[in-house]
């Protein structure tokens, strides 16, 4: 990886793109440590070092520390993440988004307007309960008349901020290296590195247990990152022949080749999906004018608990159902069996038509189902390995899938990039 960085900085234009990524990635932080007005900075830090809800904490863990200050950029790109989750789901139920799905780059066009509106309506949204969260734990700075401006402006700079961080990752996907939203998901998550080294640090001084348990931490740490490595670069490849054609005094076909698909095909979008539905719950119990403590609601929603088995069970359950998902979006079998013979191809001993399409949606279930099931060992290992060692690091899981998950991705555009920058022209 960091020799493909090297190779990347000598190409002139590529240096630009690297640079400009980065130019965005620090103003993304800037923003996310700039408190917005009315809002108490040391008293969102003390509740957030509190630690009482989880889904606050998971949210900081993704916006990079900017939800601890009640920062502009306090939402960051969950609103983007959720609308994503919601068109997604609608392109497969409703008619009129499923056809704007199929007209190519146009559609995508529409369809990418229609989720920069929704965010926006969430980004508004999740302003607003973070407003009344912080208002019920008195971490407002307002006197008595000015309440109701306050929470204009509080929750317009929340929105506006949201907004912002979805205009910067676009600027990224136009101007930059990698996909831009997910650059600034992986900056936000780097930069809580740290918080967990001192963590680690803090639990290896408390006893020789701690430290057998920090010790355990780390090596597993480091194997899920070879795990993880090893598996998104694992393929499953189908062999095709093509059949031989005479044009003239010419043969063409004849080769062999093969369809290269990936074990972890669909990324970690089922994990952002999965752990985004889950913490939904957890949201809902930070807002006791809505569920009162001691109430059976309240009491359900309590298993929900990102440290609970069945917080486990769901999300291992879910990151399965949300894999199959994105496999059926991305991939026809029908298509590619008629796209197959329409060009001359077949796979070896298997008739073209219905038999192929049959043959490959079995292998893309079967290599659905390995994916999916590494996804969730991965994301939910973390809750079995902290409850053992005392320590709250249920969200490290999706943590790492996102942070590897990103850094391959980025260093393979690198590549590709680099692969168009230097193939050879006729005269060479």
């Amino acid at each position: 990886m960091l020799e493909t960085i090297k190779n990347a900085w000598k190409v002139p234009e590529l240096r630009k793109k690297i640079l400009f990524t980065f130019f965005v990635i620090i103003v993304f932080r800037i923003g996310s440590v700039i408190p917005v007005p009315f809002v108490d900075p040391e008293m969102v830090r003390q509740l957030a070092e509190a630690g009482s809800n989880e889904f606050f904490g998971y949210l900081s863990i993704l916006t990079g520390g900017g939800l601890e200050y009640g920062a502009i950029f306090a939402m960051s790109v969950t609103p983007y993440i959720n609308s994503s989750i919601i068109i997604q789901l609608l392109s497969v139920a409703i008619k009129p988004l499923e056809r704007l799905a199929q007209q190519g780059e146009e559609g995508r066009k529409k369809i990418a307007q229609i989720t920069r509106y929704t965010t926006v309506i969430l980004a508004l949204i999740q302003g607003i309960a973070y407003f009344f969260y912080l208002k019920n734990n008195n971490c407002l700075s307002v006197s008595g008349g000015t309440l109701v401006f306050a929470a204009f402006v509080i929750v317009l700079c929340f929105t506006a901020g949201s907004a912002l961080v979805m205009w910067l990752g676009e600027q990224i996907d136009v101007k930059g290296i990698g996909n831009g939203i997910s650059i600034l998901l992986f900056a936000g998550i780097i930069s809580r590195g740290p918080n967990a080294f001192a963590a680690l640090y803090y639990n290896w001084n408390l006893g020789t247990t701690n430290k057998f348990a920090v010790i355990g931490i780390v090596i597993a740490f480091i194997l899920i990152v070879a795990f993880i490595v090893w598996m998104t670069n694992a393929e499953r490849r189908i062999p095709i022949q093509y059949a031989k054609r005479v044009v003239g005094n010419k043969q063409y076909g004849g080769q062999n080749t093969h369809i290269p698909i990936k074990v972890n095909m669909s990324g970690v979008l089922p994990v952002i999906f999965a752990s985004s539905i889950l913490m939904l719950p957890t949201m809902l119990l930070s807002f006791e004018f809505l569920v009162k403590p001691g109430t059976s609601l309240y009491k359900f929603l309590g298993l929900f608990s990102t440290q609970g088995t069945f917080y486990a069970i769901l999300y291992f359950i879910l990151i399965i159902a949300f894999a199959y998902f994105y496999t059926t979006i991305q991939y026809n079998p029908v298509e590619m069996a008629n796209n197959l013979r329409k060009n001359g191809g077949a796979i070896p001993g298997i008739r073209p038509g219905k038999t192929t399409s049959d043959f490959i949606s079995k292998i893309l279930s079967r290599i659905t189902l390995m994916g999916a099931l590494f996804l969730s060992v991965i994301a939910i290992l973390p809750i079995f390995i902290g409850n053992l060692g005392g320590m709250n690091i249920s969200i490290g899981g999706t943590s790492v899938l996102i942070m590897v998950g990103v850094a391959l991705d980025t260093v393979q555009n690198l590549e590709s990039q680099m692969m168009m920058r230097h193939y050879k022209g006729f005269l060479d």
